[in-house]
């Protein structure tokens, strides 16, 4: 390249250096929410519905083990019961036997009188 083709080069830059450039304003990029307001409440919406949800079923879950608790103790007093029942009922057929009565006719001075026995048909 020749010395006057670099003058020319050189004098070029200098008025590009000199013309007054444009302001440059800074670009303002606005950027949309990732998340709307209307979104937000939605969110909070079905959060709070989940949260509602998980605590009923819990509650339920729990009442519905006292429930059988109860149930399981009251069953465990039924068989207690129908023991005691049963005893009493073996105990009732011991005692009712006919030769007991008339032991017991016997001690309270009592006698058979074979003409006044009436006979009873179930």
């Amino acid at each position: 390249m020749s010395n006057l083709a670099m003058k020319f080069e050189q004098k070029r830059q200098e008025q590009i250096q000199q013309m007054p450039q444009p302001k440059q304003e800074p670009i303002i990029i606005k950027r949309r929410a990732t998340i709307t307001p209307g979104e937000k409440f939605l969110i909070l919406v079905f959060v709070s519905l989940f949260v509602i949800g998980a605590i009923a079923i819990v509650t339920n879950s729990y009442s519905v083990y006292q429930s059988n608790i109860e149930i399981q103790e009251i069953e465990a007093q039924i068989q207690e019961q129908k023991k005691l029942n049963s005893d009493l009922h073996v105990q009732v057929e011991e005692l009712s036997t006919y030769d007991r009565i008339w032991e017991k006719a016997k001690e309270l001075g009592l006698t058979l009188d074979q003409n006044n026995v009436k006979s009873v048909q179930k």
